[in-house]
């Protein structure tokens, strides 16, 4: 079956933490009681599944295409479990969130996980607002323990004060947390074990501590992981410009910054993933023009060969591709 550039409905989860900003910073219809933690933008999970919201597939789920056409949406990109390889989230946290782990594959094995790896994307930060990944220079997993007795984990965390524009990859085993005022457009491994080792000595509405995953969280945490940096690879020149941001074995990110008017065209043969952060960008692809705003995002099928973008107005974007 001939494929085209696919557009689905995003699929908003609650969260304590989560705030108003998907509203305010795209225009997503989200209702006013509500407090939106996570927009899952394209999953192929079992609790939640992208439906296509735009051509002749309308109404059909990333399931049903997986299941059907899966050398088609794949191209040469690998996928485990019959499932899409990647889970495309925007985050709104407008409190911090715990700090966490995900499990590597060696733990995710003894645990009945799963590995996954990340990469933030900054597109809008408060002024301050802060990420904390890995550890701070020196500290062991004894120390690290006697953190959790004691409740001083944060003392433990490597802290980065971050703005709009900055990247973080996050590989399984690297403790982490999203502080208060951040939005983020996570590219994640199609994976949703997390593990929680702290909360911030935070007590629920009810008055008692969220529940921790310590033994799991010990097991994963990667303890030779102190102080990474954030990604800050320079654009390259010309009137296409654009970066590496990730490339790891599970995907590759890079972004684009483009002047209004200019367009170029790129060959596809690995399933890609089109986000935007700001301005207005076209996809075409023979008789299928799509329009994409901030906070939208469109799967590109690997079989789909060469791909044209235009900038209707100054546009930065991400690119992310399967391995």
């Amino acid at each position: 079956m001939m494929l085209y550039p696919l557009t689905f409905q995003p699929i908003f989860k609650e969260r304590i933490w989560g705030g108003r900003n998907l509203a305010r910073l795209f225009t997503k219809s989200i209702a006013s009681n509500q407090l939106i933690g996570e927009s899952w933008e394209i999953t192929d999970r079992p609790e939640a599944v992208s439906v296509v919201r735009d051509g002749f597939l309308a109404g059909k789920d990333l399931r049903w295409l997986m299941m059907h056409h899966s050398s088609d949406v794949l191209g040469s990109s690998r996928c485990e479990n019959g499932r899409f390889p990647l889970l495309i989230k925007i985050l709104d946290a407008r409190q911090t969130l715990s700090v966490q782990v995900h499990p590597p594959v060696s733990a995710a094995r003894r645990l009945n996980g799963e590995p996954k790896t990340e990469l933030w994307h900054i597109v809008d930060a408060a002024p301050g607002a802060r990420l904390y990944a890995g550890l701070r220079s020196g500290v062991s997993r004894a120390a690290f323990e006697t953190a959790i007795q004691e409740g001083s984990v944060a003392d433990c965390l490597h802290s980065t004060e971050v703005r709009a524009g900055d990247s973080l990859l996050l590989p399984s085993g690297r403790v982490h947390a999203i502080g208060a005022g951040i939005v983020i457009f996570e590219i994640q491994q199609n994976s949703d074990t997390t593990y929680r080792v702290f909360d911030w000595n935070r007590l629920d509405s009810t008055g008692k501590p969220r529940d921790l995953h310590i033994p799991e969280s010990l097991e994963a945490i990667d303890f030779s992981d102190f102080e990474p940096a954030l990604i800050q690879p320079s654009f390259s020149s010309g009137s296409v410009q654009k970066r590496q941001l990730a490339s790891c074995p599970h995907f590759g990110v890079r972004e684009y910054c483009i002047p209004a008017g200019v367009a170029f065209s790129e060959k596809f043969d690995h399933a890609s993933i089109v986000g935007v952060v700001s301005g207005s960008l076209e996809v075409l692809h023979k008789d299928t023009r799509i329009g994409l705003e901030p906070g939208q995002f469109c799967l590109l099928p690997g079989s789909l060969g060469e791909v044209r973008f235009e900038a209707v107005f100054p546009i930065r974007f991400l690119i992310a591709t399967a391995a």
